[in-house]
């Protein structure tokens, strides 16, 4: 693809989409929606965080809060619909693995309600290694943010 091909807010990628270009199911899919990508370069995820995932029966019953690895993970998937895309769109035999998580910190605590908004930016790309910086907001607020390197391998 075009690296200047752009993914507005008005033609994101939605949920369909989503589950056709990577693996994940739920109760693991961490994003609802994928906007304002530009291939190669970045890409901002969507997560509306609801009262009734599985994770908040037990972290925590009486305060529920989403897990901030689940945070991250969120941001590894948001990267890699944008892998995919700059590979060319749908993709059956890719699988995106993470290879390291460097400097995440978690600024704010995120409570059912809130809308997850994942901004993931590509800081190298070398053959089938990516490395990215993820900050993830509510409200534009930073609540976490983190530095992580995948890589892309053939699923056959």
């Amino acid at each position: 693809m075009d690296s200047n091909v752009i993914i507005s807010n008005d033609s994101a990628i939605d949920i369909e989409k989503i589950m056709r270009m990577i693996p994940h199911r739920y109760p693991f899919l961490m994003i609802d929606r994928v906007s304002d990508l530009i291939s190669e370069e970045s890409a901002i995820g969507h997560k509306n965080v609801t009262f009734n995932e599985p994770h908040f029966q037990g972290h925590f019953p009486n305060k529920p809060i989403m897990p901030g690895v689940l945070i991250v993970e969120a941001m590894a998937q948001t990267a890699a619909i944008l892998v995919v895309h700059s590979m060319g769109g749908v993709s059956e035999d890719t699988l995106v693995y993470f290879m390291s998580v460097e400097n995440a910190k978690f600024r704010q605590l995120v409570t059912p309600g809130d809308v997850l908004e994942i901004h993931v930016k590509t800081k190298q790309h070398r053959k089938t290694v990516w490395k990215f910086e993820g900050i993830a907001k509510v409200n534009d607020n930073a609540v976490a943010e983190a530095t992580f390197t995948a890589m892309i391998v053939n699923n056959e």
